[in-house]
């Protein structure tokens, strides 16, 4: 509030949620990775996911409309922080040669970070990791721009990239 000079406490940027997606692209192939993916969100977000299907049918890819090909977990309140909190503080330390994460803001101050191997977070097991599998982190803020909420995550912990 002191930083942007807001008077009003309900002006002030606060994260709405924070959307965890997977991708899996040979999911097309075998019902298996596409379940192996489902668990592993779950074990990482804390909640049972949503399964995602192809909206479009793409032929080069042969996808069909209505077939899933990946998965999404929606985290609000404490889930939401508690995920933030074991992304910032546990998952990215681990991360080989690890010089921050970029700041990919969009116009309306919301956040995105993809992770490009999921066995950076302590709750999988590498002995049941058949394939590496990326995820891709949505933190959805209200009452932002990307000043406001690169400040706000910057003081949450988060690791940004130096710049020069």
């Amino acid at each position: 509030m002191e930083e942007f000079s807001i008077e009003n406490p309900h002006a002030v940027p606060r994260i709405e949620k924070v959307v965890v997606s997977m991708g899996i692209g040979r999911a097309t192939e075998t019902r298996k990775r596409l379940e192996d993916g489902l668990r592993d969100l779950a074990l990482v977000t804390g909640q049972k996911p949503v399964m995602t299907r192809a909206k479009k049918s793409i032929s080069n890819f042969n996808l069909r409309q209505g077939q899933p090909i990946g998965c999404k977990a929606t985290l609000r309140r404490l889930r939401m922080y508690e995920f933030l909190d074991r992304l910032i503080n546990v998952a990215m330390p681990r991360i080989r040669d690890f010089r921050g994460v970029p700041d990919n803001f969009d116009a309306a101050g919301n956040y995105n970070v993809g992770v490009s191997d999921i066995s950076i977070f302590p709750e999988i097991n590498l002995d049941d990791l058949e394939f590496q599998q990326g995820l891709n982190v949505a933190v959805t803020i209200a009452n932002s721009d990307p000043e406001k909420s690169r400040l706000m995550l910057r003081l949450m912990g988060m690791p940004f990239r130096r710049e020069g």
